[in-house]
Formats: C-alpha cells, sequence, structure tokens
C-alpha cells in the first residue's frame, strides 16, 4: 500500500512539474493569477479540484 502511496506522489509530482518546465512564462500568469484571487476562490479551486480526484477515484476502483 506504502508503495502506491509514493507512486502516486511522485506521478502528482511529475505532473505538476510539466507546465513550469514546458512553459515557464504561462506558468508565471497562472501564479500570479493565483495571488490575485480571494482565499475563499482558492478554497473553493482547492475543494473543486479534491472532488474531481475522489470521483475519478471511485470511477476507477469500483
Amino acid at each position: 500500500m506504502s508503495d502506491l502511496l509514493l507512486g502516486a506522489l511522485a506521478l502528482m509530482l511529475v505532473i505538476e512539474g510539466l507546465l513550469p518546465f514546458l512553459n515557464p512564462t504561462l506558468w508565471r500568469q497562472v501564479f500570479l493569477r493565483v495571488l490575485a484571487m480571494t482565499d475563499g476562490q482558492i478554497r473553493f479551486v482547492g475543494l473543486s479540484s479534491m472532488l474531481m480526484g475522489l470521483l475519478l477515484l471511485y470511477v476507477l476502483y469500483s
């Protein structure tokens, strides 16, 4: 189980690193937009991301 969790973490880091590696200018623009968001907006984006991830896991493993 821990191997699966570490593999998922490693894959997440690879995916997170794609945009800054491939297009650092766009990544910087996205980051600046996030800095301009309110705390509530950032929380909503985080919640939406978690829910989509949970839904994807449910679809894949049910």
